[in-house]
């Protein structure tokens, strides 16, 4: 990582060229994704709406809107998030506790995890992980020399069990395990001592045990039904199960080359919602494993871009955003690979630049314009 701080930190924009590989990563990510898109959603858009073209118009849509944050973002200074760091990190713990006080957003729900104002929703879970990045980022590049104080880092862990804990009363399984990653991962790569990490490790996930345990037998019995159908979807083949079993069918009816794009027949209302969570399965079975090895070397390509970006950032603080950020994508497109083979139990959870969800895609690109943000501030160093 660079130690200059020649880059100009108080600037509105942020000079510099951006990193045209990422760049290229992502639309090729994001262009393949509204494809699969398309293919995997239009017989459930007919189906449910009556318009084939319900699902891409709308992605469509937000995918040009989140191209155009994500330029703007990428000539924003990266270092004004420092400044907003903490106002945002608040406002996302008032509404998680806030969500969690009111009233679901539809009768009978038993989860809250989205907010509706007019015909709008958004879920403060998905903007939790961006405020744990930056606020992190913030808070180790302040205190670098407090890295290996317990009072200090204990103090972060806290913070970083407050917001997990508010996010999986929801109950949202897999963001819990996103924000809590992310969290420990900075905290770590930081310049934390290991000690310290082994203890806070063991700490955390005491937390978070402790909160599980305590929850009403509603929530316990949610885990427990997930973990009881990964171990054997058979068990209920036509209930909990179907999902899992449905999704392991498209996949092995996919084969080495695949039926072809276009050709899946267990996107025809067999897989539940196949443009959502498990749409990769989608992609196995027209791609076959060729294709879905492609978009998996992809996304690798685009973490290992992002990482060296980070270590060519020149400072602290845009090291630690750019990792952050690049982790995240990484790990949720693992994870969702990880449940779409029932690798690990149903925690529902997106495929980044794939899965239908309007604001979390535009979410995600402006996340991606930050990171060439950082690029540019690189770019400038290897000018001098």
């Amino acid at each position: 990582m660079a130690k200059s701080t020649t880059n100009n930190k108080n600037g509105l924009f942020q000079k510099g060229k951006l990193d045209i590989t990422f760049l290229s990563l992502i639309l090729i990510l994001l262009t393949i994704g509204l494809v699969m898109l398309f293919s995997a959603s239009y017989a459930y858009s007919l189906e449910y709406y009556g318009s084939s073209y319900k699902f891409i118009i709308n992605q469509s849509i937000y995918a040009v809107i989140g191209i155009i944050f994500m330029f703007i973002a990428s000539r924003i200074n990266y270092h004004i998030w420092q400044k907003l760091s903490l106002p945002i990190f608040g406002a996302i713990l008032i509404l998680l506790f806030a969500l969690l006080i009111m009233p679901p957003m539809m009768k009978g729900m038993t989860v809250k995890r989205w907010f509706a104002i007019g015909g709008f929703s958004f879920q403060p879970s998905e903007i939790a992980k961006f405020a744990v990045v930056i606020f992190f980022s913030t808070l180790i590049a302040a205190n670098q020399k407090k890295m290996n104080s317990w009072k200090f880092v204990g103090g972060m862990f806290v913070l970083l069990i407050i917001t997990c804990g508010l996010i999986v009363l929801e109950p949202h399984l897999s963001a819990t395990l996103l924000v809590g990653a992310i969290g420990v991962v900075l905290i770590y790569i930081g310049g934390l001592n290991r000690k310290v990490v082994i203890a806070g490790l063991a700490f955390a996930v005491g937390a978070i045990v402790l909160v599980i345990i305590t929850q009403s037998t509603g929530f316990i019995s949610y885990g427990a039904d997930r973990i009881k159908y990964w171990l054997d979807p058979w068990q209920d083949p036509t209930g909990d199960g179907f999902q899992t079993i449905q999704s392991l069918l498209a996949i092995g009816s996919g084969g080495v080359l695949g039926r072809g794009l276009g050709q899946s027949r267990q996107k025809y209302l067999w897989v539940p919602e196949p443009h959502n969570d498990f749409i990769f399965s989608i992609v196995c079975e027209e791609l076959g494993l060729i294709g879905a090895v492609v978009i998996i070397i992809i996304f690798a390509l685009l973490v290992w871009r992002g990482f060296k970006i980070a270590m060519s950032a020149t400072d602290k603080f845009g090291s630690l955003l750019a990792i952050g950020l690049t982790f995240q994508v990484g790990l949720q497109a693992l994870l969702n690979i990880w449940v779409v083979t029932n690798t690990i139990p149903n925690t529902g959870i997106g495929l980044p630049f794939f899965s239908y969800g309007g604001t979390a895609l535009v979410i995600l690109l402006a996340e991606m314009g930050i990171v060439l943000s950082v690029s540019r501030g690189a770019s400038i160093e290897k000018v001098k």
